[in-house]
């Protein structure tokens, strides 16, 4: 493997805890920093603000998801792009896995 790189297959670097959540940093410099997420049903990420802009990608699961003023579902292939200090937060409604993009 090359260090210009990294290739994964998400499902398979993360283990959805019983109860909790479970964060695995996958890539962190300069530019970006990208964590793989893994929450237990009925596990939330309450209401905060980031001063990066970001990306949400849901691999598996569905997840109540809140941009803004917005209450939205969120499932496997969900795609969201939130701007610098959008508060945001996720409550997961089954066993979710999802890729976190803070662009620095």
């Amino acid at each position: 493997m090359s260090d210009a790189y990294i290739c994964l297959d998400l499902t398979a670097h993360i283990q959805v805890p019983e109860n909790g959540i479970l964060s695995r940093t996958l890539q962190n410099d300069d530019q970006s920093k990208v964590i793989l997420f893994g929450f237990a049903p009925g596990q939330e990420l309450s209401a905060h603000t980031a001063p990066f802009p970001a990306t949400l990608y849901f691999v598996s699961g569905d997840a109540s998801l809140k941009l803004g003023e917005d209450q939205m579902e969120a499932g496997p292939g969900t795609f969201a792009y939130m701007k610098p200090g959008l508060e945001h937060g996720i409550q997961a409604r089954t066993e979710v896995v999802m890729l976190l993009t803070m662009i620095k």
